[in-house]
């Protein structure tokens, strides 16, 4: 196999530890290898920096290990072209296995070409990157805490979700702080309702008559602070991304037409992608990346089912929320699609298969500057052939016991 690099570096990450192993052809032929271990501080990163330069590399592939990766990265990719493998795509052969032979593998492999690097955004992007994940965080705890809230509230006996659709409203937080500070009467708790909640007194007087005591109160209580903390915690890194987020309005204006597709979901777009599509140069490609393709097996001519790839998680799960936000736009393509291949295969792989066309409308919208516009919810329909249509529809009726005669519409003049 022809060697494309000739100075080519290795490093196996750990965290405490880098093993680097330096590849050069021989003055006479063959492969000469040097290796080394540095520290994994800040000192001992500017050591290996300067092995490194002191060598001339032209590349250093790295394998991507948990977080460990990220500080020698960071540290390298000013001065090197730094390339970040997958791990699944630089597994080594059988054998024996040191940190050493780890090294010299990855040296091997990245001067032949026999492996892509993966996708590092920029510095602001991965700044970004950083806050949106962890306003997913809290919002994830903020959701287990109101179902937290709600299962304490089952516990005593009150059935606020039977009459109210969520306890995280106005009138909610109202009855439960009173419920905190001693209240006990379901008339007087119903009386806190607010807006249309009103409408259903009776029926919250009912709901609200349990056994709440003190240690529901005490739980409650921790509850809607740690509640409370959250709702701060989100709206300061909401402010901080949007910041940062400024000068992608365009961005915003493209996509937040697109059905199931909120601002949160393009905070992530950016974050995870830099709203750079010339990273990836098919549609196919970046819903690949995203883990959003189906996988393939086939071996001896036979093919069998098998899941979606893996890939970007936090893009992955917001596109799949975004889908079925989009499943339930009335009047939209997105509705149709998902409709129509749930009725054959269920509503997890239709929302899979709408996130599938959202990101591959993403890419479109992004790499071209279109403005969306709907296919429509007759989309699907428009496609079929009538004749057939109109047999299967026939062919319906007669199951009912009617008999059908058809007959053509008079066409219509202007």
């Amino acid at each position: 196999m022809d060697q494309i690099y000739e100075r080519v570096a290795g490093l196996d990450v750990h965290r405490d530890n880098v093993v680097a192993c330096f590849r050069r052809l021989g003055p006479r032929g063959g492969v000469v290898f040097e290796k080394d271990r540095f520290a994994s501080t800040t000192a001992g990163l500017r050591a290996l920096e300067a092995w490194l330069a002191e060598r001339q590399v032209q590349l250093v592939a790295m394998e991507a290990t948990g977080v460990y990766w990220k500080p020698v990265y960071y540290a390298l990719e000013a001065r090197f072209t730094v390339w970040l493998c997958n791990a699944r795509n630089v597994k080594k052969v059988p054998g024996r296995k040191t940190d050493m032979s780890d090294a010299e593998w990855l040296s091997d492999v990245a001067a032949h070409g026999m492996v892509r690097p993966s996708f590092v955004p920029p510095a602001p992007i991965r700044e970004l990157r950083e806050l949106t994940r962890y306003r997913k965080t809290q919002i994830d705890a903020r959701v287990s805490e109101v179902q937290r809230l709600e299962k304490v509230l089952q516990d005593a006996g009150i059935k606020l979700t039977s009459v109210a659709s969520k306890v995280r409203t106005q009138s909610g937080r109202a009855m439960v702080e009173a419920m905190i500070s001693g209240e006990r009467d379901g008339a007087k708790l119903a009386e806190l309702a607010k807006g249309r909640m009103r409408l259903k007194i009776p029926a919250l007087a009912e709901a609200l008559t349990g056994h709440f005591s003190s240690h529901h109160a005490v739980a409650c209580e921790r509850i809607l602070g740690h509640l409370d903390f959250l709702n701060a915690s989100i709206a300061a890194l909401t402010e901080q991304i949007d910041a940062r987020t400024a000068a992608f309005e365009p961005v915003y204006a493209l996509l937040l037409p697109v059905p199931g597709v909120d601002r949160l979901t393009v905070d992530v777009i950016i974050a995870e992608t830099g709203a750079d599509m010339t990273r990836f140069p098919t549609a196919g490609d970046l819903a690949s990346w995203v883990g959003l393709c189906p996988g393939s097996y086939e071996s001896a001519g036979k093919r069998r089912r098998v899941g979606t790839t893996g890939g970007n998680q936090w893009l992955r799960r917001a596109l799949l929320e975004s889908g079925r936000a989009a499943a339930r736009t009335k009047r939209s393509y997105f509705g149709a699609q998902y409709r129509q291949i749930a009725r054959r295969r269920g509503p997890n792989k239709a929302a899979v298969a709408v996130a599938h066309s959202l990101i591959e409308l993403v890419w479109h919208l992004l790499s071209t500057g279109e403005v969306y516009e709907d296919l429509g919810e007759d989309y699907f329909t428009k496609r079929q052939d009538p004749a057939r249509r109109a047999r299967r529809l026939i062919a319906q009726l007669e199951e009912l016991g009617f008999t059908v005669t058809l007959e053509a519409a008079a066409a219509t003049t202007a």
